[in-house]
């Protein structure tokens, strides 16, 4: 019975998992420790610090399926998609991976039980790949296998040999391909399993990381090697289901049928049509998973390739004569396909569909006038010869219209098109000169291999901060590091880090920040702690400099964080979280947290919404937090397993890497949510939660700043101190009274304010009148300065004009008085020269206004330009508009 996508998945973990290895769930496809990778784009990323001996996660063998993207950086598959069958930008990555324990021998006999014995392949379809120099494996493969020896090819180091880097751990490959078949290939005498084409096609690739490479080139067996395995589940289902296209498996099917019917156009009738079909079915998982994993559509690095992606697939389906948003319904689809193996694509279905309907409606506004000027581009250029868009017009498709230059280069590739790359950096780099580098590595940096090392050595920090009760905490100290180093000892002003084995100082994680206080021992030893930070999730380390004494590795110390400031944290944290439940309820489930600050001063909080938030969702939002808080309820906290916690209804962040078990904060029914960070004892220990703020801050996501207790008091009292002081200005009182009989109300400082502004009003509209009736007086006087030169009524002369504005409007009036003729003004303000030609109509084809304006303005040292009836220009050298007016009479 052939399996289907999903049971081919759940077969090999299983499979796996017979063979002692830890199921492990798919990490985030934003990488959480290494900032070199714009995406996962293996099994192997995950578990990078496990490779190279920096964790110890308690397992030595693993499986995964890795959600993976490649779209980006050195690993871009964009242009193929839709065109072969077997590429993708989002993939399944099934692999097994030992950390040290089994090799070579194990991990080879595995692979060819799995594919023969579970999946049923025939032995006589696949061939062997191995590193030209690993005998070791063509042995394995030829005498246990029994791999025909015709059948294992061995292979140079590009295509057999992995590594890390430049230098570090390394070591060969060994890809089990499927052999298709003649009809699927290149049809050459030639086509052997080293071809390019698609008949031999690799499903699982085998990298054995045995050796160390120095800087010289010198390869050192490692003590202990390790297993990375990569096998891509759609190619995998493809095979196993009789197909040749990754696109016809079951795992597509569903994609494809809602495209047909959304488009009304069928797969497999068209290739063109088909093209289209294929990369809109890939793009909406690549769309999908990102976005459930928190990218969200931007200029700017991972959210760039995703909006590159998205609008690829927008563009594909008004090539299938699709004019409105449809990705989003695509999207459900793939949601509800996946979600048995990823949970929380359910969970954010409705945020998901949203931010892709979202971007889509943006991009179709401009689709078309984009493609418009693309089209002329292209025709102009073939009049001229020329087959290369020019770099500035890129740049414009890009910057006014939203394409992204491999869209772009999509739509004319087919009329044999390139683009000028080198001038599209050059206008991309004139316009964004203060972020040249658009990503620097935006995922979190990387973390110091000096505490990974500790961690490996068996050093870990208990946390004894959760209910803190003000008392000093006694602890031993297991490291002291200073400028990354550990030592034994520190001495007085030295800055440096304390690592104990017990502390009540909570570690900045989660957006909580970390706690401050002293450290002492003894008499006279007091190390002053400034931070507390959390590198690994078991380590606690204590930032700040030594005031006195000497401190030494060993000691026994007394921990003490400063009260005030935890419970000034602890209450701005729980407001968080009741922040978070107010929005919600005011404005929906599609509401999820992308970030958070939280102190002692204040909170702030990042959140999902696609549209502004007026002055009454805000009050209202702000009333139902503060009705949770009066609410006084206990806040409880729970250890449970993972999957047990979230069926509980716990809200998640969207990128916080979880372990297995963790810990549930709940207050009441009002608010319940994964978090490891310190809270107040009763929702009422908050006092009360003040908006301070409230922006957007990126496509698709707001913030909201607040203070809570004595920081929201003291921020109030501010605000009724500045009201007061403007209703002693106004002479009135603050809020205003009502009436009584015999005697009149008062309207209050905001009423007050407004009878001014309106009084305002009304005087500057008396002053434009006065301005208007002596300009017309002024210019009537003026029109007796009027010379004729070559039959052409010209008036040029200094007028009193305060702004531009008022020049113009004086100049008009000057005009219709004239009714045929050529005007210049001039005038002096702040120290600046302005000059203004008026050319009528009727002389308009003689005498161009912006041309005059362009001789004439380097007179007064500056420039200008305009219509032919009307030109403006400024500079800096007032002084010299009598000479400028002058010249008028040389150019005529």
């Amino acid at each position: 019975m052939t399996m289907t996508g999903s049971e081919i998945r759940e077969s090999f973990l299983k499979y796996f998992e017979g063979k002692g290895h830890t199921r492990v769930a798919s990490s985030s496809l934003v990488p959480k420790d290494d900032p070199t990778l714009l995406f996962t784009n293996s099994g192997m990323v995950q578990f990078k610090n496990c490779f190279l001996g920096l964790e110890d996660r308690g397992y030595r063998r693993a499986t995964t399926s890795q959600k993976s993207v490649r779209a980006g950086g050195k690993h871009n598959d964009l242009e193929n998609v839709g065109v072969t069958a077997r590429h993708h930008t989002f993939f399944e990555m099934l692999g097994n991976f030992s950390f040290g324990d089994y090799f070579k021998k194990e991990a080879i006999a595995w692979s060819w039980e799995y594919l023969i014995d579970v999946m049923g392949l025939p032995k006589d379809k696949l061939w062997i790949t191995i590193y030209k120099d690993d005998d070791e494996a063509f042995r394995i493969w030829h005498e246990e296998m029994g791999v025909p020896s015709e059948r294992i090819v061995r292979m140079g180091e590009k295509s057999n040999f992995w590594m890390m880097g430049e230098t570090g751990p390394c070591g060969p490959c060994s890809e089990i391909l499927y052999d298709q078949g003649e009809g699927t290939g290149c049809g050459q005498p030639t086509c052997n399993a080293e071809c390019e084409c698609d008949r031999h096609l690799e499903i699982w690739n085998l990298v054995f990381t045995q050796f160390d490479r120095d800087a010289s080139g010198k390869m050192t067996p490692l003590p202990k090697p390790n297993i990375d395995t990569g096998m891509g589940l759609e190619r995998l289902a493809a095979v196993a289901q009789g197909m040749t296209s990754n696109y016809d498996s079951d795992l597509f099917a569903g994609i494809i049928r809602r495209i047909e019917k959304v488009s009304g156009r069928t797969y497999r009738k068209n290739e063109e049509d088909d093209i289209s079909i294929r990369v809109i079915a890939d793009h909406s998982r690549s769309v999908t998973f990102l976005i459930g994993d928190g990218v969200l559509p931007s200029n700017e690095g991972r959210g760039y390739v995703l909006r590159r992606i998205l609008r690829r697939a927008a563009r594909h389906g008004k090539l299938l004569g699709l004019d409105r948003p449809f990705l989003h319904e695509v999207a459900q689809v793939v949601i509800d396909q996946m979600k048995g193996a990823y949970p929380e694509l359910a969970e954010r279905a409705a945020y998901i569909r949203k931010v892709v309907e979202s971007e889509e409606e943006r991009f179709i506004e401009t689709l078309d006038a984009g493609l418009k000027i693309l089209q002329e581009a292209v025709a102009n250029l073939k009049k001229d010869g020329r087959k290369t868009i020019p770099g500035d017009a890129v740049f414009k498709l890009y910057d006014t219209f939203g394409f992204p230059t491999d869209l772009t280069a999509d739509i004319v590739r087919k009329d044999g098109f390139s683009l000028d790359m080198e001038g599209f950096d050059r206008a991309m780099e004139a316009q964004r000169e203060k972020a040249r580098e658009s990503w620097k590595g935006s995922g979190q940096e990387a973390i110091s291999e000096v505490y990974h090392r500790l961690s490996v050595e068996g050093i870990a920090t208990e946390f004894a901060g959760y209910g803190y009760d003000g008392k000093p905490v006694m602890s031993q100290v297991t490291v002291l590091l200073k400028e990354g180093q550990a030592v034994e000892e520190i001495g007085e002003g030295d800055e440096a880090e304390v690592i104990v084995a017990q502390t009540p100082f909570y570690g900045e994680t989660g957006g909580q920040v970390g706690d401050i206080g002293l450290i002492t021992c003894g008499e006279g030893v007091v190390f002053n702690v400034t931070d507390t930070i959390r590198p690994l999730e078991h380590l606690i380390s204590h930032v700040g400099t030594l005031q006195s004494g000497k401190l030494r590795k060993g000691d026994v110390v007394s921990l003490q964080v400063f009260d005030d400031t935890r419970r000034a944290t602890e209450a701005n944290h729980s407001g968080t979280h009741l922040l978070q439940a107010a929005l919600k309820t005011v404005l929906g489930e599609h509401i999820k947290q992308s970030g958070s600050l939280v102190n002692a001063e204040r909170l702030r909080f990042d959140f999902t919404h696609f549209s502004r938030i007026d002055d009454e969702e805000l009050a209202r939002i702000e009333n139902e937090a503060n009705r949770m808080i009066r609410a006084n309820c206990p806040v409880e906290t729970q250890i449970l397993p993972l999957a047990e916690a979230v069926k509980t209804g716990a809200t998640a962040v969207f990128d916080e890497k979880y372990g297995a078990t963790v810990r549930v904060v709940g207050m009441g029914d009002m608010s319940r949510e994964l978090c490891g960070g310190t809270h107040v004892r009763r929702t009422g220990d908050i006092g009360f939660l003040k908006i301070v703020h409230e922006s957007s801050i990126a496509a698709g996501v707001r913030r909201i700043e607040a203070v809570t207790g004595s920081g929201a008091v003291l921020h109030v009292r501010r605000l009724e101190d500045e009201l007061r002081k403007t209703a002693s200005l106004f002479k009135t009182s603050l809020l205003g009274t009502s009436g009584t009989s015999g005697t009149a109300g008062t309207s209050g400082t905001s009423g007050m304010a407004e009878k001014l502004l309106r009084r305002e009003r009304e005087l500057e509209k008396e002053i434009e009148g006065l301005k208007g009736k002596l300009a017309a007086r002024d210019s009537g006087d003026l029109l007796g300065r009027v010379r004729q030169i070559n039959g052409v009524a010209v008036l040029a002369t200094v007028v009193e004009a305060s702004d531009v504005k008022t020049l113009r409007d004086f100049g008009d009036k000057l005009r219709d008085r004239l009714r045929s003729g050529i005007i210049l003004l001039g005038s002096r303000a702040d120290g600046k020269a302005m000059l203004l030609c008026l050319v009528t109509k009727d002389l308009t084809k003689k005498y161009h206004a912006g041309k005059i304006i362009q001789a004439i303005a380097p007179l007064v040292g500056g420039s200008g330009g305009g219509r032919p009836d009307m030109a403006q220009a400024g500079g800096q050298k007032p002084e010299n508009l009598e000479q400028a007016l002058e010249k008028l009479t040389d150019l005529l």
